[in-house]
This record gives structure tokens, sequence and C-alpha cells, in this order.
């Protein structure tokens, strides 16, 4: 099958379900509302309650991606697998930004560090081998890192270094899309961060004769390490 005939069949597929009218979700009495969890769920594929499984099936979105993914035992794995990151690419400088996850991760590393609190260079900050920061969600439907302005240590840490490297824990890992905006309406309430990125791979594009070229918009590597 040929990439043509592969996309006319997902068409086709998505043909045999009747979609909704736009803005008929959860319309009460002449006003339309947002559409519930369960309304939302329901056009999405199903991920199970369980945490082993939505881990496998996170892993595997992440190896389609391009992304690397580890569920270390602790923050020792952690930060070892940090080293040989740093061995294996030969880091001489990475930036981050200051938090209970990244400081105590980082620091070990021995490298020279880029903080970002306070201002930076944007261009120091591009020339640094890593970026390193924590994050707001995984989301294991997806295999999509949420962050955001406040849990990446700004704007521009997240994308302007050519390795991306997410420091996350379990409690972080929610089933589906769905959860992971709860997450976050939890989280802030009416206080959103002024940005939140859901990351999803390594930045790609597939502009030119549709062949695929990471790192054109972004990092070209995309690692998560879960404690």
């Amino acid at each position: 099958m040929n990439e043509r005939e592969n996309i006319l069949g997902r068409i086709r597929e998505a043909l045999r379900f009747p979609a909704r009218r736009p803005g008929s979700h959860g319309v009460t009495e002449g006003k339309t509302a947002l559409p519930t969890v369960a309304e939302r769920r329901e056009v999405l594929p199903p991920v199970s309650s369980s945490f082993d499984e939505q881990v496998a099936l996170f892993a595997r979105n992440c190896a389609e991606l391009r992304a690397d993914f580890k569920l270390c035992r602790d923050a020792d794995e952690a930060t070892a697998e940090l080293a040989r990151l740093r061995e294996a690419e030969g880091w001489s400088r990475i930036a981050s930004h200051r938090g209970p996850q990244t400081e105590r991760a980082v620091t070990s590393l021995g490298l020279p560090v880029l903080w970002t609190e306070g201002g930076y260079d944007k261009h120091e900050l591009e020339r640094c081998a890593a970026g390193i920061t924590a994050c707001d969600a995984l989301v294991a439907q997806t295999g999509t890192v949420v962050v955001s302005t406040r849990t990446g240590g700004g704007r521009a840490l997240n994308v302007l270094p050519p390795h991306h490297v997410v420091l996350a824990t379990r409690d972080q890992l929610v089933p589906d899309l769905p959860a992971a905006f709860a997450t976050l309406k939890e989280r802030y309430g009416a206080d959103y961060p002024s940005m939140i990125s859901f990351i999803t791979g390594p930045s790609r594009t597939g502009d030119i004769e549709r062949i695929l070229v990471l790192g054109a918009h972004g990092p070209k590597k995309l690692t998560i390490l879960c404690v």
C-alpha cells in the first residue's frame, strides 16, 4: 500500500462514524456549553486505567515519534542517565531552570549551566548542548509532554538548545488529553501561565517532498526521564 492509498483508507474509515455538528456539544436550553470530559473521550481512543499499561503506551508512542523515554527507578538513576548523555554527546554547557526536579540533577553533571531565571542571552542559550526542564504532565495517549512557562523555565528553554531533556515524575503521567487539561485547570485555576506547549516528539517537518527532517523548528532530540 502506497502513501496515497493509506491516506484515503484512513479517510474512508473516519467517514464510517457520523460527526457532531460544530457547536452542538452540551447544548442546553439554546445555550452552548463546552463539551464535558466524557464527551471529549467519546471521540478519542480509549486508554487503560492501569499505570503499567499507560507507561507502555507512552513508551510506544515515544518510539514512533523518535523520542527517547526511560522510566527510572529513582532520582539517582535519572542522574546517571543524564551523565551517560553528557558523555555520549560531549556536552560542554547546558541550560536549565531552578526547581526541585532540575537543580540537583543539573548540578551533578559538573558542567557550566545557563540558568534562565533573571534574564539570559538567547544566542548563548542556543549554543547550549541541551535544555533540561521539568514539565506539567506526560500524556500516555499521544506520547506528549506538557510544558508551561512556569514549569519549563520560560518560553525558549525547550526550543533553542538542540536537545530537550524532560525530567518528570510518575504522578505526572495522565491517560489522555482531557486528563491533561483537567490537570492544568486544577493546578492553575484562573491564573494560567502565559504559554503552555504540547510537545509531541522532537521538532520535525515534511514540507519538502514529504521527506521527514528532524530539528527544523526546534530541538532535534527529545529525551524524557520519568522517576
